[in-house]
């Protein structure tokens, strides 16, 4: 039965597919459209599930049978959530404020297997313990224009990576998607992980 159902990413992220076709699965892409100034929640936590479901919904409702993985990330740094900066002025006033600082980097995570309809979402979290970068070194980050595309203005696998200095929790979260909490969403579905190799 699994041969027949597709896996749809319903993200733009190509840091999100990155993980996943490392990680053996090779969805097909649809982005959402959703957008994510339509929506909020009392916690940044619960703000990327909100997004994280809402993005799966619209991209599930287009389908006959697939599953589809919607996901949604925003940095928490002192109780307000930050997503992608809307200009290099932004991002680097926001670098001028992560600097030296220790944030919570939050996904949420929501797949919907169309034919059942059922859903499982949950939201997986790391703490960030952000370097403090020249102010030099900043601009020449923002220059490059990789914050710009990020939520909380930065990467940890890219350019990003060198004013990290440590993580508390899953790095792949910290990208965009959290495959050890995939695992479980998918189980709760009655897909195993081997599955999608297999589909692979």
């Amino acid at each position: 039965m699994l041969d027949a159902v597709r896996v749809v990413l319903a993200s733009a992220s190509p840091a999100r597919l990155a993980v996943l076709r490392g990680a053996g699965v090779h969805p097909e892409v649809i982005v959402s459209g959703v957008d994510e100034d339509a929506y909020s929640a009392p916690t940044t936590g619960e703000l990327t599930q909100v997004l994280a479901s809402a993005k799966a919904s619209a991209v599930a409702s287009q389908l006959d049978d697939a599953l589809v993985i919607g996901c949604d990330s925003m940095l928490d740094l002192g109780g307000r959530a930050y997503g992608k900066p809307s200009s290099p002025q932004e991002a680097e006033a926001r670098w001028h404020e992560m600097s030296g600082q220790t944030g919570t980097l939050f996904t949420g995570h929501c797949v919907i297997d169309v034919a059942s309809g059922k859903c499982e979402a949950a939201v997986a979290s790391t703490t960030v313990r952000f370097g403090s970068p020249t102010d030099a070194e900043i601009s020449a980050y923002v220059a490059t224009g990789e914050p710009l595309t990020m939520a909380g203005a930065f990467t940890i696998e890219g350019l990003g990576g060198w004013f990290i200095d440590s993580i508390d929790g899953d790095h792949n979260n910290v990208i965009g998607i959290s495959v050890p909490l995939l695992r479980l969403l998918l189980r709760d579905l009655g897909v195993t992980v081997p599955d999608l190799w297999r589909r692979a």
